[in-house]
């Protein structure tokens, strides 16, 4: 038994010559097609589950919602959609397709934990008193980057292979956190890349601009935000210059920007996250690992 074009033969042997054409083996078809069946009734996944990781999935056929423990999940019209799992993402999580019918498919994911780097300091508090010019910028701060990842914009990047904005030394790794005389603060919600101040960023995949940010924000300081579909984006900091604007269509490879050094920075380097909804995740797992180079 052997398979031609994705369906099996049994006990035939096919001669193709020129244009002539072969009737369809009555026993092939009946074992192929309990395997299509299957493959319509059941949900279809691409890559690991993993905290801070990203998956790409098919929706069983004929499916009109789908939900992530309760929560609606964008499904295009071919079936594909996209999740996430935050950093801390429980062990499990329940996966509901909604067909036209109104019946439905349950499936129970399994997310794999990961280890992060934790460093202790004993001797330092959890946070120093903020000052009163932070506290009357940030709300109105806060407001523009809710107000952008808010956005909804019919863009594919989602489905690339995301680039690396820059390549370089990987400063600061996603999830890692700090402990202040035993009080956690927060995580480290990106991936740093330590490059000069100049250093050109590049897009790393399609998307719609939501946020530029020209004036310094106190903490990111100068701000841009892509928007690559399916309630996924991506927030660039710390940089010292910004090539694009509100609503510019950008393509994965495209110059939007450089590095700088910006808002709460000890250093020139670029600042990369990403959310996927109210989900933090890990652009390490997204872009793969930094390139060699020669810098």
């Amino acid at each position: 038994m052997r398979t031609i074009g994705g369906t099996i033969i049994a006990g035939t042997t096919l001669v193709l010559l020129g244009t002539c054409s072969i009737a369809p083996d009555p026993i092939a078809r009946a074992v192929a097609a309990p395997q299509s069946a299957q493959a319509r009734n059941a949900f279809r996944f691409d890559g690991p589950m993993i905290q801070g990781g990203t998956v790409l999935g098919t929706a069983p056929a004929l499916t009109s919602r789908v939900t992530l423990d309760g929560r609606d999940v964008p499904v295009a019209p071919d079936g594909r959609f996209l999740i996430a799992f935050d950093r801390d993402a429980a062990a499990r999580a329940e996966l509901v397709a909604t067909r036209v019918d109104g019946s439905s498919l349950r499936q129970t994911l399994t997310i794999q934990p990961r280890a992060w780097r934790i460093e202790r300091l004993n001797t330092l508090p959890r946070f120093a008193q903020p000052s009163a010019e932070f506290q009357r910028r940030r709300p109105a701060e806060l407001a523009q980057i809710n107000a952008a990842r808010a956005k909804s914009n019919s863009v594919q990047g989602w489905r690339q292979e995301f680039m690396w904005p820059v390549t370089g030394r990987i400063s600061g790794l996603f999830g890692s956190q700090r402990i202040y005389k035993g009080e956690p603060g927060s995580y480290h919600s990106g991936i740093d890349v330590a490059r000069p101040s100049g250093t050109p960023i590049i897009a790393p995949a399609d998307g719609v601009v939501i946020l530029a940010a020209q004036q310094d924000f106190t903490l990111e300081g100068k701000l841009l935000m892509l928007d690559h579909g399916m309630t996924l984006n991506s927030a660039f900091l710390h940089l010292s210059r910004i090539d694009v604007k509100v609503g510019d269509v950008v393509r994965r490879g495209q110059t939007i920007g450089a590095i700088g050094t910006t808002g709460r920075s000890t250093g020139p380097h670029l600042h990369w996250g990403m959310k996927w909804g109210n989900a933090r995740i890990d652009p390490l797992l997204i872009a793969g690992s930094m390139p060699v180079t020669a810098d």
